[in-house]
Order: C-alpha cells, then sequence, then structure tokens
C-alpha cells in the first residue's frame, strides 16, 4: 500500500480579505511514486495548490500535511526538504554564475558536504543530460536547457515530491516531448511522487491519475481515460480534451463501429484496424 505524501485537508484560500476564494474547501491525496496531473482553467487554482504545497503561501481554512507533517511556520523548512517545484520560466530560478554553481546552491544552503556535492551535480546533470555544460553560463543556455537545468538543481537536492508548475509552458513540442521523457524516466528511477500542472494534454494522458480543478473547486479526480470520457461535461467547464479523443468520438457518431475512448494514436490506428477487419 502506497504511503500518503500529500494530503489537503478541507483548504481554502484567498489573496485578501476582500478577494474571492482561489481555493474553496479542497481535498484531495497523493501518495508515493504517483504521477498525479493538475488541470483546470486559468484562475481555478492549479498554481495556488502548488504554492501551498511548498509553503510559499499558507492556507485560511483547512490543513496540509506533507509526508506526515502539517505545514506551518515552524515546520516549513523541514517540508520543503521533501519538496522540489520547477516553475514555468526557469530564468526566475537561476542564482549561480555557471550550471553547476546553480544545481550546488540548494545543496549549500542545506549543509551539504562537498564531496557530496560534487557527486551529486554529475548525477543530477547526467540524468538530465546537462553534464557537458557543467561549466555554461545559464543566460546562454536554450529555453529547454535552462529548464532541464532548473529541474536538476531541484533533483540534487533529493525531493519526495516533485512539482512542474506549467515548467513545459515556454517550450516547443519538441522540447515539451523531452523534458517530459527526462523527468518520467527520473520519477521511476528515485521513485519520486511527480505533480505536473499543466495545460498540456499529451502530458496529462501520461499521468496515473488527473485532479481537475474548477473556479476554486475539486471538480473531479480519475484516471485519464475516466476523465476524458466526459467530453461534454470538461468542454462546459472550459477544458479541451486531447485531440485523439475527440476524433475518436467523431468517427464513432459518424457510424464506425470503435471504441471512442481512445487518448492516443496507436490505440486509434488499432480500434481502426479492429473495426475494419471484422466488417
Amino acid at each position: 500500500m502506497r504511503k500518503k505524501i500529500v494530503e489537503f485537508r478541507n483548504v481554502s484560500f484567498r489573496y485578501g480579505e476582500e478577494q474571492p476564494w482561489v481555493l474553496k474547501n479542497c481535498s484531495f491525496e497523493i501518495y508515493g511514486n504517483e504521477a498525479i496531473a493538475i488541470i483546470g482553467h486559468n484562475g481555478s487554482g492549479k498554481s495556488t495548490i502548488a504554492k501551498l504545497m511548498n509553503g510559499l503561501l499558507f492556507p485560511q481554512e483547512g490543513e496540509i500535511v506533507i509526508n506526515g507533517r502539517p505545514v506551518t511556520q515552524d515546520s516549513i523548512w523541514d517540508i520543503r526538504k521533501d519538496i522540489g517545484m520547477v516553475f514555468q520560466n526557469p530564468d526566475n530560478q537561476f542564482v549561480g554564475t555557471t550550471v553547476q554553481d546553480d544545481v550546488a546552491f540548494g545543496m549549500e544552503n542545506r549543509g551539504i558536504v562537498r564531496d557530496e556535492m560534487v557527486r551529486r551535480i554529475q548525477d543530477t546533470l547526467s540524468a538530465v543530460g546537462m553534464q557537458e555544460y557543467r561549466l555554461t553560463e545559464p543566460h546562454k543556455l536554450s529555453g529547454g536547457q535552462k529548464q532541464r537545468v532548473a529541474i536538476a538543481s531541484v533533483l540534487a537536492i533529493f525531493p519526495q515530491v516533485l512539482i512542474l508548475d506549467e515548467a513545459t509552458a515556454m517550450l516547443d513540442p519538441r522540447g515539451r516531448t523531452e523534458i517530459m521523457k527526462t523527468v518520467t524516466s527520473v520519477q521511476e528511477e528515485r521513485n519520486l511522487s511527480l505533480i505536473t500542472i499543466t495545460h498540456d494534454l499529451q502530458e496529462v494522458i501520461q499521468a496515473e491519475r488527473v485532479i481537475v480543478m474548477n473556479e476554486g473547486e475539486l471538480w473531479d479526480e480519475a484516471a485519464p481515460r475516466d476523465i476524458f470520457a466526459k467530453k461534454a461535461e470538461l468542454r462546459q467547464i472550459g477544458l479541451d480534451i486531447p485531440f485523439v479523443a475527440a476524433l475518436s468520438d467523431e468517427l464513432w457518431k459518424a457510424g464506425i463501429p470503435i471504441n471512442n475512448e481512445a487518448l492516443n494514436h496507436e490505440e486509434l490506428l488499432e480500434e481502426l484496424w479492429t473495426s475494419y477487419s471484422t466488417m
């Protein structure tokens, strides 16, 4: 049985007493070595959830528990050792003059000894394919390379939870695919809990479970296939569905005898092959 790593217990939050609630009585759990995607329209509370997990914000109501410890002003520094976050713009996370200096920064703040730091710098940069750039100045890197370094900097502190808050939004489709392939590989290798906050539907269908937010409330949570089966309902709350799912639905409506729940090209091709081979 998986261990609970993150628990939101009836959490509500707003950015000021006169402001509307961004989160309303929100409850969910995330387990060890689980890949979660959090989706919702702009303003639905997704990024606020990420900041609450990392103690950048604190709820006005309810409780957040990380690895069995309530998130408070007193516990936050210990909790941040377990939670690593990568933001949309990696430039906002760079503090070092070289790639290796940047990866070392978080470890220096945690008092990790030099020999261990050197080993982790090599291991994490190798894991994200950036070892040969360790002496490069971060501003000379491409967008995808910068994001890889930002991920390496977080991985170097050995978090139990890795949060990607729109971390691939500024990349082209190829860059997004490469970054997510790297992250998924590292997650499996290290048994991390991976939380992806994203608008990219290809990232969503790779998750084990999807949490759907709508106007600050938890609208639904289920496996990607079960979420995207609710095509009409998702559109009503302003969310799109994967192109393949929409196409398979239209083919089904047109009378082609297929299962209209395909989420990727391989599944759709298999459905079409099976359909026509039995006709």
